[in-house]
């Protein structure tokens, strides 16, 4: 601390305590590669956070089981040589019909049958907790005091939800590809269209209708972050946007709504079956994925504005 003479309001020669930097030696401002590192350590902190916690590894857990138990009762009541299922069409989770003769197809039943409720439940516990469980544990003070500020906070938060919603996707679409892969043939599939594409196509459209379904998700995250700014309790958070989600479903199996269904941000979930035909049809498809923008957008933004002016007493 050193002493400088200099105009003031008390007059010529008052006395003021300034700091200065030592002679030759100015003090950089922080660099963009500074602040890359801290977001980027921050965003590696969060993810091993969320994926530690038993209650993740749970609902992963819940997730992988759904193929195993599918492909064990269609290899069950396929063992006398019955068809599996009964459904046709081919969409949705019809797909399980086709299983017995290409183990590949388990992989669109299981994600047929998760994504109407597993995978959006597990979205919305994770999401929903994301900023009430650190409100209700007490850390999320401590968290704002780091130099992240809330914006990128809670821009964090989303991205780990996301990251979660990729990851847990993958887990249904793995486990079903191995559950397939040891329970029933492999080869040539045939599409909804009745044409036939090789195993590596089939391999590769497998692989897109996850990350669809992963992306058709994305306005889930976006509701369930939106209510976790509402309050502090992390319970209350992930009750009411996994009942939120039971809503909107019920809502969407109602005919007298019919002009609001394609709103609703479910309807479209199960268009993934589109990937499957020959060729593939885009409409519903990118419906879906805009409506799930939208909803990004919207929830996303109402988080921000609630998280931003938020009072954090806690």
């Amino acid at each position: 601390m050193s002493q400088v003479e200099g105009d003031t309001p008390q007059g010529r020669g008052a006395v003021s305590n300034v700091r200065l930097p030592p002679r030759g030696r100015a003090q950089p401002p922080p660099t963009e590669s500074r602040r890359t590192t801290f977001y980027g350590a921050l965003f590696r902190n969060e993810l091993r956070t969320t994926f530690r916690r038993w209650r993740t590894l749970a609902l992963l857990a819940v997730l992988a089981a759904v193929p195993i138990l599918v492909g064990i009762a269609v290899k069950i009541e396929t063992g006398d040589g019955s068809s599996a299922g009964g459904g046709g069409g081919g969409a949705g989770p019809a797909f399980i019909s086709q299983i017995t003769n290409n183990g590949l197809f388990l992989v669109f039943t299981a994600l047929a049958a998760t994504l109407p409720f597993f995978l959006p439940m597990a979205i919305g516990v994770i999401a929903g907790d994301a900023i009430a469980g650190e409100a209700n544990a007490g850390t999320l003070r401590y968290l704002l005091v780091a130099p992240a500020g809330r914006t990128r906070l809670l821009l964090t938060k989303y991205a780990t939800v996301m990251t979660f919603c990729l990851v847990a996707t993958l887990i249904v679409a793995i486990s079903a590809l191995t559950v397939g892969a040891l329970l029933f043939p492999l080869g040539d599939l045939t599409t909804i269209s009745g044409t036939t594409i090789s195993f590596t196509d089939g391999l590769g459209r497998a692989f897109l209708i996850a990350l669809v379904v992963a992306a058709s998700l994305v306005g889930v995250a976006a509701l369930g972050l939106f209510v976790s700014t509402l309050t502090t309790s992390g319970i209350a958070a992930m009750a009411t946007t996994v009942g939120l989600l039971i809503t909107v479903q019920i809502l969407d199996q109602i005919p007298q709504l019919d002009a609001l269904h394609p709103y609703f941000f479910s309807h479209y979930w199960l268009s993934f079956a589109d990937l499957m035909r020959e060729p593939v049809y885009w409409d519903d498809l990118t419906k879906n994925l805009g409506l799930q923008a939208l909803y990004a957008v919207v929830f996303g933004s109402a988080a921000w504005a609630r998280f931003t002016t938020k009072d954090i007493a806690s």
